[in-house]
């Protein structure tokens, strides 16, 4: 081999000579590629992660004293909740008139396990207007602008494999309405898949096996990309965090924005009552007086299963990565070019080429793939909030392509919220003798994103009849739908 005489040495002194084994088979285009992608990878500080998680598996031990963590309530049973409430939502909404909230989602995957080819975010997921969830969010963004006629700059961080297309979706669709300049795009950083052995497995003749180094990674990703420059120049205090996948999730909100800033808080969270003990969500815990979130695999059983006096869940709070966090904070923690947050482990099978260049996916996990989680950030941070939130008001994720967390239980649950806010509202809606909803019903955030905006405007006398399909949008009915 006539060159890269740097980068050989490099890879020798780190035992991974092995990723130019094929150099030589390669056209230039490829080459360079390779090359670039090498250059790319900070070799000292993957030795020392190889000794720390791929030679060794980490044990996690929780902490002795653990404990609940104190949270606002959903919804106030008293007069000084319900003032607590009142002044946060006040707040919340001075914040955003002002400018001083961003809007920030986290836009990675694919919707493969979804039987979908392509970038999650452009799923089509509303009951009536099959409207994918990029719009869902976009809407709920357009309608806080109009409301308090101010910017509401919004993030997306998208991944190497999914960004070209989240981009064009978005070009596509005009932006669904939002200026093309206040929607600002991230790519999620990239670590190798190290092999069991340590070595670095590649999945082609002339590239490393990569993966998304997990949703902690958003927070260089934002440093990274100028998008906390971009947020600074623009007066942006707040960051309003949520993921891609929840289409009941409130993009702005005024509450949760107005609890944050009033406790002068750095980072805070929404929490959901657990369904049951064993429901894959992470618990919030208090561990020697920071809020942390310890993973449901992590949390030994008899503490899952244990409960209070009156029967409830002792540890009860999970988390749905929702989340606000100041600007100054992810400043903090990126300052330099690095990031505080912790590493894990995660076992995968990774496809990948062998010695001879051929294809090979084994049975079971090969490799250790190094992810960072956003929760990482609570412990970190001098002042928290949590908030409450109802499991029907705002979580209904499509994780999955069939049962519990899949497109059809959110279109599900889509349908339930909006006929419940119009039922609040005064407006009678069809149901079965099971009492399950009898119509099709959805309703656009330009019309009203809460039960309590609805019933400001919504037309008491709206009539549904069984088996309708009921649209309302930015206009009220939109014709020809009911």
């Amino acid at each position: 081999m006539t060159e890269p005489t740097d980068l050989q040495r490099t890879l020798a002194e780190h035992d991974q000579e092995h990723l130019l084994r094929f150099y030589e088979t390669l056209s230039p285009e490829r080459r360079k590629a390779l090359l670039e992608q090498l250059r790319g990878i900070d070799f000292d500080e993957l030795d020392t992660l190889i000794e720390q998680y791929v030679r060794r598996k980490p044990h996690v031990e929780v902490p002795s004293g653990i404990r609940p963590p104190e949270m606002v309530p959903a919804r106030p049973s008293d007069e000084q909740t319900q003032a607590l409430h009142d002044a946060a939502r006040r707040r919340g909404e001075q914040l955003i008139a002002d400018g001083k909230v961003a809007a920030f989602v986290v836009a990675g995957g694919q919707g493969t396990r979804l039987g979908y080819e392509g970038p999650k975010g452009c799923l089509e997921v509303t009951p009536v207007a099959h409207k994918p969830l990029f719009q869902v969010f976009a809407e709920q963004i357009l309608a806080a602008r109009r409301r308090w006629d101010t910017a509401i700059p919004w993030y997306v961080m998208t991944s190497p494999i999914n960004d070209v297309p989240t981009r064009a979706f978005f070009r596509q669709h005009k932006y669904f309405g939002l200026p093309a300049d206040d929607v600002f795009f991230l790519v999620q950083g990239t670590m190798p898949a190290i092999g069991y052995d340590g070595k670095l497995l590649l999945a082609a003749p002339g590239r490393v096996a990569m993966s998304p180094d997990g949703h902690g990674g958003a927070l260089p990703a934002l440093s990274d990309s100028g998008a906390l420059a971009d947020m600074a120049a623009r007066g942006v205090e707040q960051i309003s965090y949520f993921q891609v996948d929840n289409p009941l999730c409130r993009a702005v909100d005024p509450l949760f924005i107005g609890l944050h800033a009033e406790r002068d808080a750095e980072m805070s969270a929404k929490a959901l009552p657990k369904r049951d003990p064993m429901e894959k969500l992470g618990n919030f815990c208090v561990v020697d007086g920071k809020v942390t979130v310890i993973e449901y695999c992590d949390l030994p059983e008899d503490l899952v299963r244990q409960t209070t006096d009156d029967g409830h869940l002792l540890f009860n709070a999970g988390s749905i990565a929702i989340h606000m966090l100041s600007r100054a904070f992810v400043e903090r923690l990126t300052a330099g070019g690095g990031c505080e947050l912790p590493w894990h482990r995660a076992d995968k099978i990774v496809t990948h080429v062998d010695a001879d260049g051929n294809a090979v996916t084994p049975d079971e996990p090969n490799a250790v793939k190094l992810e960072r989680f956003i929760f990482d950030a609570l412990p970190l941070a001098e002042r928290t909030v949590i908030l409450e939130t109802l499991r029907t008001e705002e979580f209904s994720p499509v994780k999955n392509a069939e049962g519990a967390d899949s497109l059809n239980t959110a279109l599900h649950d889509q349908v339930r919220r909006a006929a419940e806010w119009l039922e609040e509202a005064g407006v009678t809606v069809p149901r079965d003798a099971d009492g399950k909803v009898a119509a099709a019903i959805e309703i656009s955030p330009l019309f009203a994103d809460s039960g309590e905006q609805l019933a400001e405007q919504v037309d008491k006398h709206l009539t549904i009849a069984p088996g309708d399909k009921v649209y309302l949008g930015s206009r009220g009915q939109i014709g020809g739908e009911k």
